[in-house]
């Protein structure tokens, strides 16, 4: 925020904090200093700025300092509020994508300092005792903004059905590969090079990079068929969405805003569309849904008949799940692990319509080794003659008593490392109503926990490490029994 719209904000906020502790209306205030109460109200708005003399006037009615009034300093209570307008945060974070209007916001801080003073603070310390960097913030925002949309978004959808038509490029089978590079030269005089990245030692772990003066898209020689038509589908999404804050790498190094993160996401959807078209989609997924077993040869089918990865499969899955069959309640997680099968690693999460109980943990503590996810990664290691596995249970959470219709694709990696993503599904009414194959009795249960710290099944012989948090739980209640004795 610049200096001057700052100081009006901040001025404002302290005339309407200082007007309320008082319990004076508009109409009071007016009538003790002389003012027009739309004039005051657009003061506590930020709108305007008085001069000396009515400052002096409102200073004496609401019984505050001149210099009080006038400076960036406030009390106890204001100034968290104050230090939060004079940082980054309203600049990084756009408040209008999450349909927020800034000045209702400037309300709720005057209206209710202590709770969201203490709100502020707990999220400050949370940061810091967390050491959250300012990408994994924006990671956290995009996935809200994504919840809140149910991960659907009908105007990318519509521009990917448009530029399919325009081309004439086929529905129901795998876009050729050429048939997107064509629609990058042909439509905006982008060049793709595929290898200048190999013979440069240094970047030939990037997987894409676009030159935006040169017009060239740099792709990795060492990519897939399907990798590679997804980097090139994305770069024709920034193209026809107009995004021009984006990042020109694959991952990004460094996101500069949430706008740029939010951009890449958007290019990332409308390519994975383009290659999975919307009806075609819905179609399988009504066929899948409708059986009286699980087919995992028609869920693995769709992988070839798309030309598509496992991850661009099921993020599609997700975005279609909420807008065509109601199922609103689920998750989507990426795991990782290698040849040591040491550690697993999450490496992507979404929850739609809550935070469900699979997530990612900060504290270093290990993933359930029940999970249909770290389990099929086991597999595929030894599964040398399949390139793909499927795997599927009922996940059965005892903390909270929740279940959920979990399957996971997994799949080596040439890097001579493993990866699984897998769909999430709450077990409800909603999912009872929609998956016919839940009757099967075929698909077992498993027991299973968020990780084997906070564990509290007893036999469990997948366990890597002690449940400590049951043991302390355990201890407390050992003490406070003996309290009672007292």
């Amino acid at each position: 925020m610049e200096q001057q719209a700052l100081v009006r904000t901040v001025f404002g906020i302290k005339v309407k904090f200082h007007r309320q502790e008082r319990n004076l209306s508009y109409q009071e205030l007016a009538d003790l200093t002389g003012l027009a109460p739309s004039y005051i109200h657009d003061i506590e708005r930020g709108k305007k700025y008085p001069k000396p003399d009515k400052i002096f006037i409102l200073a004496k009615a609401l019984e505050v300092e001149y210099d009080y009034l006038v400076t960036l300093q406030a009390n106890k209570r204001l100034q968290p509020i104050v230090d939060l307008l004079r940082s980054d945060f309203f600049k990084l974070f756009p408040l209008d994508t999450f349909g927020l209007d800034i000045h209702k916001t400037f309300d709720l801080f005057a209206e209710t300092p202590d709770k969201l003073n203490a709100f502020i603070s707990t999220i400050v310390k949370m940061v810091r005792t967390h050491q959250l960097s300012q990408e994994e913030f924006y990671m956290a925002a995009l996935r809200s903004y994504q919840d809140l949309n149910d991960n659907y978004f009908i105007e990318i959808e519509h521009a990917a059905k448009t530029l399919q038509e325009s081309l004439k490029l086929p529905n129901g089978k795998a876009l050729d590969e050429s048939r997107i590079e064509m629609a990058l030269l042909g439509e905006y005089g982008i060049k793709v090079d595929r290898t200048s990245l190999g013979a440069i030692p240094q970047l030939t772990s990037v997987r894409s990079f676009f030159q935006p003066q040169k017009k060239v898209l740099y792709l990795n020689d060492g990519l897939s068929v399907a990798q590679s038509k997804f980097l090139m589908g994305r770069e024709l999404g920034f193209q026809v969405l107009g995004l021009k804050e984006r990042p020109f790498e694959t991952r990004l190094l460094k996101a500069d805003s949430f706008e740029m993160l939010l951009n890449n996401f958007k290019a990332s959807y409308f390519s994975v569309a383009l290659m999975m078209h919307e009806e075609e989609i819905v179609k399988d997924l009504k066929k899948w849904l409708g059986q009286s077993k699980a087919d995992e040869e028609l869920m693995l089918s769709l992988i070839s008949k798309y030309g598509v990865t496992p991850e661009m499969l099921l993020q599609r899955i997700t975005n279609m799940l909420s807008q065509h069959f109601g199922i609103n309640e689920f998750f989507f997680i990426r795991m990782h692990t290698d040849e040591t099968l040491s550690t697993f690693t999450m490496t992507k999460e979404l929850h739609l319509a809550r935070q469900h109980t699979p997530h990612a943990n900060a504290a270093d503590e290990h993933y359930c080794r029940r999970w249909a996810s770290v389990n099929i990664l086991k597999r595929i290691r030894t599964a040398k003659s399949s390139p793909l596995l499927f795997e599927q249970q009922i996940s059965a959470y005892q903390e909270p008593p929740v279940s959920y219709y979990c399957f996971s694709i997994a799949e080596h990696d040439y890097r001579k490392s493993y990866s699984s993503v897998t769909i999430g599904l709450l077990v409800n009414q909603n999912l009872m109503n929609a998956a016919k194959f839940l009757n099967d009795r075929s698909i077992k249960t498993r027991q299973v926990s968020t990780t084997c710290e906070q564990c509290p099944i007893i036999d469990c012989n997948e366990r890597v490490a002690p449940p400590i948090h049951l043991e302390r739980e355990i201890g407390r209640n050992l003490l406070y029994e003996e309290l009672k004795k007292l």
